[in-house]
């Protein structure tokens, strides 16, 4: 327990006077370090944690959350009546690779195709279109990206070659048709947009030379997160056939963001230790300073353990304030930090995070409680741990030879 006595004496050493210059200095790059490292630490953890929930969020949204493949034409009795709470909806598809020509402009791409019936039931287009339909004419549909890349609109035209072969009389040639931009989505995702477009299945298996059991069957869930247990429960329906999800897909992704995660809390902690340290050289200083104070506290009988209380809490005082605001300016510039990302970039020019590179057209963040709570405890932790041997060190001070010459 801290007495009165203990804590009015560990706050009034922390007010110290103008002849400790330089302890102000330390304490002050002690109170600083600390800050500054806990509210890094939360920033970049907050936007790391964003990057990766808008990552997931488009990934999931763009793309079916579990294959089947090579299912073959579906049916609407494959799954049984146990799967309404999981299914969202499901579709036949079919994909592949094709080149797109348009005047000077050669480009490959990945088409996916879709039964014309079926395709308003996709999510990417379900808050982007209305009565989507693939007539009997040759109709595609591109992203916004390429579109602004071919600088066309919808009802213009553009030549696809497929790479598989067509017999004429002057040998194999890659069969190649003219097809009609019916319409431009948006997934969110750049890359997405400017390398995938949708026709009808119908379309794409005549243009690819693919039939109807080789189609894959698309599963969308109520909860795409919780993928591994949707997992096991398909491989149980569906144990004859390859079955793979989004997270399978990218795994490499989201197992490197993991890395990258834990690596930058290694490194951005190391920050707050070296700062802890300066701890110890302001109260090694500050009971260099009061020797004489220590030794009149002994001499009226405060006990040894009441100057290590005394020292002890000078330090931790200092990481509790210092590791409180380092939270507070954290929070507050993660919850900001898109503001501040376009006011710098303003000032000076500079595009801080390019859309190109992460895929996404904001900077993301997302505040975990935990985390902070973690980075506070490690803060905390590592000032308690540096601020002990001062605190002992001060208690084993002997008055009589500290008040020998005063």
């Amino acid at each position: 327990m801290i007495s009165k006595l203990e804590n009015k004496i560990a706050l009034r050493y922390l007010r110290t006077r103008k002849k400790d210059g330089f302890l102000n200095v330390i304490s002050t790059f002690s109170f600083i370090g600390i800050s500054l490292g806990v509210a890094v630490l939360i920033i970049v953890m907050s936007v790391m944690n964003g990057f990766r929930s808008e990552l997931i969020n488009k990934i999931v949204g763009f793309n079916s959350h579990i294959i089947v493949h090579s299912f073959g034409k579906a049916t609407k009795d494959i799954f049984g009546k146990d799967i309404d709470a999981l299914l969202d909806v499901y579709l036949e598809t079919n994909s592949g690779e094709v080149v797109l020509i348009k005047e000077n402009f050669t480009k490959g791409l990945s088409i996916r195709g879709y039964k014309s019936t079926e395709i308003n039931n996709l999510p990417i287009f379900k808050n982007n279109f209305t009565n989507i339909k693939f007539n009997k004419e040759k109709n595609i549909i591109i992203g916004k990206e390429l579109g602004f890349d071919l600088d066309i609109k919808v009802g213009d035209k553009i030549l696809i070659m497929s790479p598989k072969g067509e017999e004429t009389i002057i040998g194999n040639l890659p069969k190649q048709e003219i097809f009609q931009i019916s319409g431009f989505f948006e997934s969110g995702l750049v890359d997405f947009d400017r390398n995938v477009a949708f026709m009808s299945i119908d379309n794409l298996e005549n243009l690819l030379n693919l039939n109807q059991e080789q189609r894959n069957l698309e599963i969308f869930l109520k909860n795409p997160i919780n993928i591994k247990n949707a997992k096991k429960f398909f491989e149980r329906k569906f144990n004859n056939n390859l079955i793979y999800t989004w997270a399978d897909l990218n795994k490499p992704l989201f197992s490197a963001l993991k890395v990258e995660r834990n690596v930058m809390f290694i490194i951005l902690s190391l920050i707050i230790i070296v700062a802890t340290f300066n701890i110890i050289s302001g109260l090694t200083i500050l009971v260099k300073n009061k020797t004489k104070e220590i030794a009149v506290l002994k001499s009226i009988g405060v006990l040894n353990k009441s100057i290590t209380k005394i020292f002890f809490l000078v330090g931790f005082y200092i990481g509790l304030t210092a590791t409180i605001f380092g939270v507070l300016i954290g929070v507050a510039f993660s919850i900001y930090v898109e503001n501040i990302r376009n006011f710098l970039s303003k000032i000076f020019n500079i595009s801080l995070f390019p859309e190109e590179i992460y895929f996404l057209s904001k900077m993301p963040s997302e505040i975990d409680v935990n985390s902070i709570i973690l980075i506070s405890i490690c803060s905390v932790a590592a000032t308690v741990v540096v601020s002990i041997f001062p605190a002992i060190k001060a208690s084993k001070l002997d008055p009589i030879k500290s008040l020998k010459y005063e």
